[in-house]
């Protein structure tokens, strides 16, 4: 018999990936990465998901979840790797719906996405490479 946890993450990449299929692309276009929880292993390239273009996905399914920490692993890998892709974090509890995981990410990796959005709507945002939006502390 398996490690139970790891098990359960697996299934939930699984999930994960067919749901974004079903929600997102509507076919096909992602799945789990080959022994995603080893690191590097071919096309993976240390992510959990693979075909979700443009996001380096570091999927989670615990009942607490050390937020910071799990952020700094999904950089760490694709650091490691030189994934062009935005690390994000992708978590549930157990006895919550695919539908109600949380995405977590950096807000300046999340605003890039929200001017695209505002951008797709026919918001006025400033160019995408300003940083008028920077943070006074750096």
């Amino acid at each position: 018999m398996g490690n139970p946890q790891k098990t359960k993450g697996d299934a939930y990449e699984r999930e994960l990936a067919a749901h974004l299929n079903d929600s997102v692309y509507g076919y096909e276009q992602c799945g789990r990465a080959p022994l995603s929880g080893g690191g590097f292993v071919g096309l993976s390239g240390g992510a959990d998901l693979i075909g979700t273009t443009g996001l380096f996905v570091e999927a989670k399914r615990v009942e607490r979840l050390a937020w910071r920490e799990a952020v700094a692993q999904a950089e760490r890998n694709a650091t490691t790797t030189k994934a062009p892709e935005t690390p994000v974090v992708i978590t549930r509890k157990s006895r919550e719906k695919t539908g109600d995981s949380l995405v977590v990410m950096r807000l300046d990796e999340f605003n890039k996405f929200y001017r695209a959005w505002l951008s797709v709507e026919g918001y006025k945002t400033i160019p995408f490479g300003d940083r008028a939006d920077a943070d006074a502390s750096e």
